[in-house]
């Protein structure tokens, strides 16, 4: 198994060796070539060199009497430790290793070679589950008719241990120089390429060693380059009468041009409809708009790389190509971070990549609302030219503007208005939810809450409108029939109910809605644990009696006794924070400065009840003209009062008529 203390022991030798080279002499056209040779040459980062000037070079007049600089360059102690640590391995995990190698049986391996007089061995050690090395298969295969004599002792320790990827001497032999393989060198012409062809040896000469290639790639000029993993492979397993490859040029690398790594999917039909965990696809939910918030990054630009230097076999200086730059793309809506590269949105809105430019659209058009378009979900304003249909969602942290009309679905506006230039169609299902303000030509069977206003310019049928200030109809029809409508401020109209009662209409004003609306779901809670509170007592009851008959209890009734006391403290605690909660809700109610007041400039007709505060009127016969009001604890009737239009104005294109 290859194990963390082995890699270790491979990357310290390595280091070892790198450590040998701390500093280089470079001739060079300029400082930056000079400085990406060194970087090749020293195996580190331009950041971190430092040099000395020993001649100092010159551009010339119009290229003429150019000279070269001549520059010793060294690696700063940052940059030697920094390769130190990551040669010696400090940064791997031995978790982190056992995850990513995979252990991989193989049987030990020896190689016995003539070199010189002496006969060497190497011998490396199986792996995993692998055989190993067998000496007497070592000494067999050493012991030929011109071996002079083997250290057998030195081979046993040798295949046991390892040669640690050497060549060791373990014996002598009769040498013939006469017999000794040949060596040939042949350089390319570009100075590219190095091979080594080599003769076999005859008995009793000599092979080629690693030492003898390195040492005539020396002497035939060659500095960079060297291979010694393929030389090494030669020695090992030589062919012979064939050019090998030994050494190459470091091949210049072009630096990577600059590009933009995006946040956001560019590319729109790309898109996919959200899925659930169990794979199940909403095709309401087409996912097709990607909102962002204010000052979320959008993009990067990554910049360009510098190219890598090469250097030719001898040498020679091989020039890269440095990254192009790029724009950055900005567009509308969308600014620089601090640091000067990444793209933020200037505000919410929907991401898009146009014309090569990241823009930020704070506003949504669209058609209409249906299987096109799904449910709409928007961080700004979403207007709809056409109808949103029935099943369909629209929710916008901004106004939502709809051209038709709106059926059986849920408009959700957090902080703006909604307005509806047509009517709403609810059906018994359909929610309407502002954050300021609703305007609507009509509003029939649908749920209604507004954070101000309630405008409407013809009707609202049998809904349910919850406005926190007033709810207004201020068209011709201006009818209200059927249905609840709560307001804290006033609720005003032509008509309020319908002849010959129908449909019960229940208008209430002078309190704050959702209070109200509390304190019914507090005594609705309260009603409950009352009745359970009351059962629960009983069984104790029950438990307690039938132990004192018995003197004691089967283990599963006294856990039961002990939960039903359990539940009955539980059940106190409750209702205590209920109680606190119901005096709260009376006291914010009763300290309203606003009575409220219901208006109408028709008729309101007899069965029509009006709540101010907690005290009802209910109409017995139609009146004309009035305005119902709150005093000294009754409500009163007296003459039509105009609707307060005061903080109310009208959305731009909206007709109130």
């Amino acid at each position: 198994m290859v194990t963390l203390e082995t890699i270790r022991k491979d990357m310290e030798a390595q280091l070892e060796l790198d450590s040998n080279i701390q500093s280089v002499e470079v001739n060079a056209d300029s400082l930056d070539e000079a400085l990406a040779d060194a970087a090749v040459q020293l195996d580190s980062r331009v950041s971190h060199l430092e040099y000395e000037v020993i001649e100092k070079g010159s551009d010339g007049f119009l290229g003429l009497a150019k000279k070269p600089w001549k520059l010793r360059i060294y690696q700063t102690a940052e940059g030697l430790a920094k390769k130190k640590k990551t040669m010696a391995g400090v940064s791997i995990n031995d978790d982190e290793l056992d995850e990513e190698i995979k252990t991989v049986d193989q049987d030990g391996m020896f190689y016995i070679r003539h070199f010189g007089d002496k006969i060497c061995l190497k011998v490396i050690l199986p792996i995993g589950k692998g055989s190993p090395v067998d000496p007497k298969a070592i000494i067999n295969d050493a012991r030929r008719t011109d071996t002079l004599g083997l250290d057998e002792d030195a081979i046993r320790k040798f295949a046991k241990s390892g040669t640690d990827g050497k060549y060791e001497a373990v014996g002598d032999y009769k040498h013939v120089k006469a017999g000794d393989a040949m060596l040939v060198v042949d350089i390319s012409k570009d100075e590219m390429l190095a091979t080594v062809t080599v003769t076999p040896p005859a008995m009793s000469g000599a092979e080629i060693s690693a030492e003898q290639i390195i040492r005539n790639l020396e002497t035939q000029g060659v500095v960079a380059g060297v291979e010694n993993d393929k030389i090494d492979e030669f020695v090992d397993n030589p062919v012979y009468n064939v050019p090998c490859e030994v050494a190459a040029a470091i091949k210049p690398q072009d630096g990577r041009d600059a590009y933009i790594a995006f946040n956001f999917e560019t590319d729109p039909t790309k898109l996919k409809i959200k899925e659930t965990k169990n794979g199940q696809v909403n095709f309401k939910e087409l996912n097709q708009i990607q909102n962002v918030v204010k000052g979320q990054p959008l993009a990067t630009k990554m910049p360009p790389e510098r190219g890598k230097a090469g250097k030719t076999l001898f040498g020679r200086y091989l020039e890269a190509k440095n990254g192009k730059d790029i724009k950055i793309p900005l567009g509308k809506n969308v600014e620089l971070d601090k640091d000067g590269v990444t793209i933020i949105a200037s505000m919410n809105g929907r991401v898009m990549y146009e014309s090569e430019r990241i823009n930020v659209e704070p506003v949504l058009e669209l058609d209409a609302v249906n299987i096109k378009t799904g449910n709409i979900d928007f961080l700004g304003t979403v207007i709809v030219k056409g109808n949103v249909e029935d099943g369909y969602d629209v929710k916008a942290s901004g106004n939502i503007e709809v051209g038709g009309t709106v059926g059986q679905s849920h408009l959700r506006s957090e902080n703006g208005d909604i307005i509806v230039s047509q009517g709403i169609f609810g059906h018994d299902v359909g929610v309407i939810q502002a954050g300021k303000s609703l305007w609507a030509k009509f509003i029939q069977s649908a749920k209604v809450e507004v954070e101000e206003f309630c405008i409407v310019s013809d009707s609202i049928m049998n809904s349910e409108v919850t406005a926190m200030k007033r709810v207004i109809l201020n068209g011709k029809k201006a009818q209200i029939t059927g249905g609840h409508l709560f307001a804290t401020e006033e609720i005003a109209a032509k008509n309020i109910g319908s002849p010959g009662g129908g449909a019960e209409t229940i208008l209430e004003v002078g309190f704050d809605p959702r209070l109200k609306q509390r304190l019914g779901e507090i005594q609705d809670e309260q009603n409950a644990l009352m009745k359970e509170l009351e059962d629960t007592d009983n069984n104790i009851v029950t438990l307690e009696n039938f132990k004192k008959q018995r003197r004691t209890l089967a283990k599963e009734k006294q856990d039961q006794l002990d939960g039903l006391k359990k539940r009955k403290e539980e059940i106190s605690v409750k209702s205590e924070e209920y109680a606190k909660e119901v005096e709260q809700i009376l006291q914010r109610l009763h300290e309203l400065k606003v009575f409220g007041k219901v208006k109408a400039f028709g008729t309101v007709y007899s069965g029509v009840k009006i709540y101010i505060r907690d005290v009802v009127d209910e109409v017995r016969t139609d009146v004309k003209s009035v305005t119902f009001f709150f005093e000294n604890g009754f409500v009163r009737r007296g003459k039509y009062e105009e609707p307060d239009m005061n903080g109310i104005k009208v959305p731009d294109g909206y007709s109130a008529g």
